[in-house]
């Protein structure tokens, strides 16, 4: 067999069927040429116990001396444990973001997250990931991809945190599904922008203000009865928006005064109500066919959105900043202020991790302050 030079590749002629001659000075390197007297260049070499064949590149593109180069990388990444053929067909066959996407939202958002997270992740994949990385193929996108895509959205802090989070998931059942190989997430080592937590709590004046407010309303007769008394439950029991909107009357617990919740964002648990609660729920108007406790304007449906009533309600209250989470907050804060402890407090809100109770700490300190203010004023008085 002879070395291939420019002189023995322009002298093969084509045969019946395609044949091979390999270079003497590189093994695995040879021309293929086809009945049609095309010529290619192509590399062999093993990978593990199977033997591939791979390319290079047609004879009238490529020099001798460029197959030759490009023959030596590739028998020398197979040397070290690489297969370039399998990577290249990987990249030939590879999927696209989009394309993910639509296989994450089929078997992980529709199957293990709850309706509200599931509602989360597709509003970010929809708005800020897709059309930002959604033409990429999925092992074509790179750490810096991804870097800019969040630092693109640095503006929102708080977004771009939640969307890199999906974009994090996304890929890690990307590796588990051998779309890519394992620890290549593109989003490792990339940052969270710091997060300011807002604690917003309602004094006692200002709930004042919210409850005088909802009297108006109710003697008007303008607004639902239901959204009325949500911002009630809301205020009274420390629930999560979610829980009071989609209590059904089935859930409810009167006799023992509890709500016995089949689901909520930390699962299964039971809410256990305090006597101005069941006032409330005891004294509802109730539908007839209808099974939600906060039902809507549309027969046998819930009351699908809470937020303009709410804006509606604090706009009066002249409560601007006051979000409806907040009511959760200050239903803790009022708790630290009656003497509960944290553990208590975390059991009353349904809480799972001590640190997410934890945020109320500082609060607890206040009484324990008011009290040394008040000796100290009264050994002040006695020193004269």
């Amino acid at each position: 067999m002879p070395k291939l030079t420019k002189r023995v590749v322009d002298a093969a002629s084509p045969k019946a069927s395609e044949y091979f001659i390999w270079d003497t000075e590189i093994p695995g390197l040879g021309l293929r040429v086809l009945p049609s007297g095309r010529k290619s260049y192509v590399v062999q070499y093993r990978a593990g116990r199977r033997s591939r064949r791979m390319t290079l590149g047609s004879a009238t593109v490529l020099t001798c001396a460029q197959a030759r180069s490009r023959a030596m990388e590739i028998i020398a990444a197979a040397c070290k444990g690489e297969d370039p053929a399998a990577e290249r067909k990987a990249k030939r066959t590879a999927i696209t973001v989009r394309e993910l996407a639509e296989r994450f939202d089929a078997e992980h958002i529709a199957v293990r997250l709850k309706a509200s997270t599931a509602r989360e992740y597709r509003r970010n994949l929809r708005r800020f990931i897709l059309p930002a990385l959604g033409h990429l193929a999925v092992t074509e996108v790179t750490r810096a991809d991804v870097a800019k895509f969040h630092h693109d959205l640095r503006h929102i802090p708080y977004q771009a945190n939640r969307c890199l989070e999906v974009v994090s998931k996304m890929f890690n059942l990307a590796e588990m599904w051998g779309l890519r190989p394992d620890g290549t997430n593109p989003r490792k080592h990339i940052r969270k922008y710091p997060e300011k937590k807002r604690e917003r709590f309602l004094s006692s004046s200002e709930l004042r203000r919210v409850g005088e407010v909802l009297r108006e309303m109710e003697a008007e007769r303008i607004e639902l009865p239901s959204a009325i008394l949500a911002v009630r439950l809301l205020i009274l029991t420390g629930c999560r928006l979610g829980e009071i909107m989609t209590l059904k009357w089935e859930y409810v617990d009167l006799e023992e005064g509890a709500l016995r919740l089949p689901d909520s964002k930390t699962g299964a648990k039971v809410v256990h109500l305090g006597r101005p609660a069941i006032e409330q729920l005891k004294k509802a108007k109730r539908i007839e066919g209808n099974p939600w406790v906060i039902f809507g304007t549309l027969e046998g449906k819930p009351l699908s959105d809470l937020q303009p009533f709410w804006q509606r309600v604090r706009a009066r209250a002249g409560l601007k900043d006051a979000r409806i989470h907040d009511l959760r907050h200050t239903f803790a804060s009022f708790a630290v202020s009656s003497g509960q402890g944290l553990p208590m407090i975390g059991k009353l809100l349904g809480h799972t991790q001590v640190q997410t109770t934890a945020r109320y700490a500082h609060l607890a300190a206040n009484p324990v302050k008011q009290a040394a203010d008040d000796v100290a004023n009264t050994l002040k008085g006695a020193l004269g």
